[in-house]
């Protein structure tokens, strides 16, 4: 295995003393471990599980390397860490880790921490025991208790005889904590269980198989020493060296630029095309922000291209500056005008180093629940995402020479795993990172399997390679098209951004890619005419950029469009004036005072005006001019005053006390039955009355109807009417004749009313209102005056 396709690229140090001070930069180390691949991190994380520093046997004999050829691949290895300043070996042969590459595994390969570190908070009494209890004689010091006690689990020999004598239950216990997959399979849980909590656990702290840590929420823990000797002398730890095999097929250099070229071509025209729509009418953003699928689908129909190379194409082109978020929009900058105007070999690597930096993929179209997800919505920095591209065209570096991979797919994906173990696989792939494969085959960067020439330019991070390469496989972008009796524009390769603008304008675009076609029709000729074209100036256009002469039917077809265009015409306008006197009208339009109403002559006898109806009348009249409104129907609008009554609402003692009756419905009846009584009465003394009536009654010395006592009632109420007005209004009661009074309300107003189905219910007057056209209720104290109705 070569170390040059994995290494990832960091100053030297200088001095010892920088080279120190890396050592222990933890930033240092979380930005080489994701670019690692595999063999370097298998073999970190056994230096880190057997607790560095350590030894070379030591690590070799945990990775199972006892041949020649694999003891020559760990030193390869071992020098690349060295180079990146996370292992390195002292002069006595003993192997070194930065403590920060020590802390990136909470277990290594399953393993806690040794035993000597778990150990430390223990007592002289506990190490003591555990001793006695393994039937070795505890020296004097605690710091020999310690080491003996070490010395005998690091033995695998002995531990394995401790464990045979162990109960049943102890057995099992040991065996599940030693298995490498049970630190993966346990959940997470909280809280610090009791020592004793599993059965056979007592037994084993006792001799310390396992260590409880009395300061550690948790369960007792094994150490990495007794883990060892209980997964067997057969167990070692992973260690890959060499990638998977992949099926190879043999390609050439020519095929691979050829496909690459193809690729190539066709993206950088849908680029074209996408951001000429989006220049035309820019993507508008979903208030949670990001393009919606509505808005996608919208772009992708315009511009002929799936939703695959439109999310490429619009995150690429954010990257590169030539779109931006603006408000709800996302419309194009100033740099795509100076973009457009390059040949397509120049405008493509522009895309092709966003595409490489960029740190997300951009053609991630659902997450994790499969709900689609918006483009351009902003999305959290993801290097996984980044690894996992720089992983595939490193592994598609490493191929041998003329030789591609059979299912890129398929056999890719396995050895992207191998190069960036850490990089992130998306929900969406049914196969291992076949999203950012399929990227790559859309951008020309793989091709037939195999790495491209601008794949190895991006890999190097060569900008003149790569544009060297674009230039060489993109051709020089089309000026001219075949224009066909059929009403159809094909461009072969990348347009130009002055025939996409003409084309655009005058025809409708059906495909895109290596050759993008547009179809001319009655409405596309429309619409260039609706921008103020002149069907001569179409003709002319499109005679420049066709490849011959214009064919017959595209004449015909622009002059006849011309022909019937505008024989209708709209003209804005708040009110129509007509009249049958034109000089009349055309006084009006050349009236200084009425020149902001906008007037405009369509006729000798019609106007339009810019202002309202209302407004163009007043002024009119303003001017001394006698004009009438019509109603929608032409008839004429019959223009009332405007009458201002009081709006203040009046209570209605009928329904209160028809209410009031209701609710008490004893005392309604007992009114009822005096009331009957009273009739009784009166009936009594009528009879035995004499025949001539007496002088009629008084009230303060006024005399009063004797046959009802309505005026006396009303003038006890409405003690402002005269004598006269208050016998007319009792006669009208009395009579049930309409009446006609003055009223002051409640407001102060004074009104006239004409009244009809009089009712007295004092100190009220309930009455049939003409002027409201309603029952209405009336105070007599109010009432000012009578009048005959």
């Amino acid at each position: 295995m070569a170390a040059r396709s994995d290494a990832v690229s960091l100053p030297e140090p200088r001095s010892v003393g920088e080279l120190a001070d890396r050592l222990q930069r933890p930033r240092s180390v979380a930005l080489v471990l994701p670019r690692l691949a595999l063999p370097y991190l298998q073999v970190a994380e056994a230096l880190a599980a057997l607790g560095a520093p350590s030894t070379r046997d030591v690590l070799a004999n945990l990775l199972g390397v006892a041949d020649v050829e694999g003891a020559r691949r760990l030193d390869t290895t071992l020098e690349v860490l060295a180079d990146h300043a996370l292992v390195w070996p002292d002069g006595h042969g003993t192997l070194h880790m930065t403590a920060p590459l020590r802390q990136a595994w909470d277990a290594p390969l399953g393993l806690e921490r040794p035993l000597a570190e778990l150990l430390a908070g223990v007592t002289s009494d506990e190490l003591r025991g555990m001793l006695a209890a393994l039937g070795v004689k505890p020296p004097g010091t605690k710091q020999q208790r310690l080491t003996n006690l070490v010395d005998h689990h690091s033995d695998p020999d002995r531990v394995a005889a401790v464990v045979a004598q162990a109960p049943a239950a102890t057995r099992r216990l040991l065996q599940r904590l030693a298995d490498p997959e049970y630190r993966r399979r346990q959940p997470v849980m909280f809280g610090a269980p009791e020592p004793g909590a599993e059965p056979g656990a007592r037994w084993a702290l006792d001799r310390g198989l396992l260590v409880q840590d009395r300061h550690r929420y948790g369960p007792a823990r094994m150490p990495a020493q007794v883990a060892l000797a209980l997964r067997g002398p057969d167990w070692h730890a992973p260690f890959d060296p060499v990638p998977p095999l992949a099926q190879l097929l043999p390609v050439t250099t020519e095929e691979v630029e050829r496909e690459a070229a193809a690729a190539v071509t066709a993206f950088a025209a849908h680029a074209s095309s996408v951001l000429s729509v989006c220049a035309a009418e820019p993507p508008v953003r979903l208030k949670s922000g990001g393009v919606g699928v509505r808005e996608l689908v919208r772009v992708g129909k315009a511009a002929r291209c799936d939703e695959t190379v439109l999310r490429v194409v619009l995150e690429t082109a954010y990257a590169a500056g030539l779109l931006a978020r603006e408000g709800d929009l996302v419309p194009v900058t100033e740099a795509y005008d100076a973009w457009a105007e390059l040949e397509p070999g120049e405008r493509i690597p522009l895309l092709l180093r966003a595409w490489w930096t960029l740190p997300l993929t951009p053609a991630q179209a659902r997450d994790e629940e499969g709900k689609s997800l918006p483009a351009l919505a902003g999305t959290p920095p993801c290097d996984g995402c980044v690894q996992a591209r720089h992983g595939l065209l490193t592994a598609a570096a490493d191929l041998p020479a003329d030789r591609g991979v059979r299912q890129a797919s398929e056999d890719l994906g396995s050895l992207v795993a191998w190069h960036r173990p850490l990089a992130d696989e998306l929900p969406q792939d049914k196969t291992p990172f076949a999203t950012v494969i399929r990227e790559a085959e859309l951008l020309g960067v793989l091709a037939r399997g195999a790495l491209s020439g601008i794949g190895a330019a991006l890999l190097a991070d060569d900008a003149e390679d790569l544009l060297a390469g674009t230039r060489r496989l993109l051709p020089a972008a089309t000026e001219t098209a075949l224009i066909g009796a059929d009403l159809t524009a094909v461009a072969t390769g990348t347009p130009s951004a002055r025939l996409t603008t003409l084309l655009d304008s005058v025809a409708d675009r059906e495909a895109g890619g290596t050759a993008s076609v547009w179809r001319f029709s009655p409405g596309s000729v429309r619409r260039a005419l609706d921008t103020g074209r002149s069907p001569e100036s179409i003709t002319t256009d499109l005679t420049a950029v066709a490849a011959g002469p214009l064919p017959q039917p595209l004449s015909y077809l622009i002059a006849d469009t011309a022909r019937r265009h505008g024989h209708v015409r709209l003209a804005p306008a708040a009110c129509v004036i007509h009249g049958e006197e034109p000089a009349l009208l055309a006084e009006l339009t050349v009236h200084r005072k009425l020149a902001g109403l906008g007037l405009r002559q369509l006729a000798p006898t019609v106007l339009v005006s810019r202002t309202p109806l209302d407004k163009t009348l007043a002024a009119l009249r303003a001017e001394g001019y006698a004009p009438v409104a019509e109603t929608a129907d032409g008839t004429v609008r019959i223009e009332k005053a405007e009458q201002h009554r009081a709006s203040a609402p009046v209570p209605s003692p009928r329904v209160a006390r028809d209410t009031a009756g209701a609710q008490r419905p004893a005392a309604r009846t007992k009114r009822v039955r005096e009331s009957a009584d009273g009739l009784r009465a009166l009936a009594v003394r009528l009879r035995e009355s004499p025949a001539t009536s007496p002088a009629p009654d008084t009230y303060n010395g006024i005399p009063f109807d004797t046959d009802t006592d309505t005026e006396e009632i009303i003038a006890g109420y409405a003690r402002g009417l005269s004598l006269t007005d208050v016998r007319q209004l009792a006669h009208a009661i009395d009579a049930g004749q309409a009446i006609t009074i003055e009223y002051v309300a409640a407001s102060g107003s004074h009104t006239v009313r004409s009244l009809s189905d009089l009712e007295l219910n004092p100190p009220y007057l309930h009455a049939w209102c003409h002027l409201r056209n309603d029952e209405r209720v009336f105070t007599l104290s109010r009432v000012q005056g009578v009048m005959p109705a």
